[in-house]
């Protein structure tokens, strides 16, 4: 293989350096970036960079020889107990082939980190049933968001909804219960996100506020974000009931765009709302729940997939008077 420059597309945008290369180049271990990073065989618009680099769409990456081959397996795996082996499979909502539907649980973190110590991710030799290979992460939730979450049963259909998810092929929606009511009741959000360090660790922050804190002016410095909403019940300006249809996929998207944008923060986000996201007498739990998805199979046809509320929002819901609608089955349409 030669030397290759590659252009970062809108669907890369804002993703790290490594994680670029690990999604283009699956066969290239972390150390073997690190090397190429550090000797400065690796780099972005013509200049060295760093692993955690963030891409910005239009930016050219210069991609060395590589090995070829597959990637070596180093994930974390856990054996895990009948007890935990059920509830896995309990949460299985659509199977298929070549893809799982899983409604993950708020609280439940999908992948491994600080202080994390039971990730999905590493539990997933669970979920093989008949394959051969163990299901694959093709997207993310926060730990604390529930709801539809994708797996691919092969390396092939793992990069084929992954690419549905970068290129923008699919509809997602998401409920939220905010504190307040969001005047209009319904609108888009075209409000830039930036990641920024500080004492409590990383968080994000609209983009204009990003500037200034840090004190710079790069276009670069955010990523553009993009999230429809509708208001679908009110509950006296206490509280509203939000369909979210996020364009964009950054990270905490909903939660800033709901917190910044709108001033309503989703209930039980103490992270972007403080004291504003929580209210007496109702469980504290983020309410933030990843409904739906309707995107194209990785084989053929249409993949239509919804997830029931979780039952902190049950409740809340009931409280406020808001009345869920029937859930309906997973389905595959030609």
């Amino acid at each position: 293989m030669t030397v290759q420059l590659r252009t970062v597309s809108a669907g890369d945008a804002d993703t790290r350096l490594d994680r670029w290369f690990r999604r283009h180049f699956p066969q290239l271990t972390q150390g073997a970036l690190q090397k190429m990073l550090r000797t400065g065989q690796v780099r972005v618009d013509g200049k060295r960079a760093e692993a955690n680099t963030r891409l910005a769409e239009g930016q050219e990456i210069r991609v060395p020889p590589l090995p070829e081959g597959p990637a070596p397996d180093t994930r974390q795996r856990v054996l895990v107990d009948d007890r935990e082996q059920r509830a896995l499979e309990a949460m299985v909502i659509y199977r298929d082939h070549d893809v799982i539907a899983l409604d993950k649980p708020a609280g439940l973190a999908v992948q491994g980190g600080p202080g994390i110590v039971k990730n999905l991710d590493a539990m997933l030799d669970a979920l093989k049933f008949d394959a051969e290979e163990r299901p694959r992460l093709v997207h993310r939730l926060d730990k604390d968001t529930s709801g539809v979450l994708l797996l691919g049963r092969s390396a092939t259909a793992a990069a084929a909804l992954a690419a549905s998810f970068r290129g923008r092929e699919m509809q997602k929606t998401y409920w939220a219960v905010v504190v307040g009511e969001p005047d209009p009741p319904d609108g888009r959000i075209d409000l830039a996100l930036a990641k920024q360090g500080g004492p409590r660790g990383e968080r994000v922050v609209a983009v204009e506020e990003a500037r200034n804190a840090i004190g710079m002016h790069d276009p670069r410095l955010g990523a553009r974000a993009i999230t429809d909403f509708s208001t679908v019940d009110k509950a006296k300006r206490r509280a509203a009931w939000l369909e979210l249809r996020p364009v964009t996929g950054r990270t905490h998207q909903l939660r800033v765009h709901c917190a910044e944008a709108l001033g309503c923060p989703i209930l039980g986000d103490g992270k972007y709302g403080g004291n504003a996201a929580h209210m007496d007498g109702l469980n504290g739990k983020l309410h933030l729940h990843a409904r739906s998805l309707v995107l194209p199979h990785p084989v053929s046809g249409t993949l239509e997939i919804a997830a029931p509320l979780p039952e902190h929002m049950k409740e809340t819901f009931k409280f406020f008077g808001f009345e869920e609608p029937r859930t309906p089955k997973p389905r595959k349409l030609a």
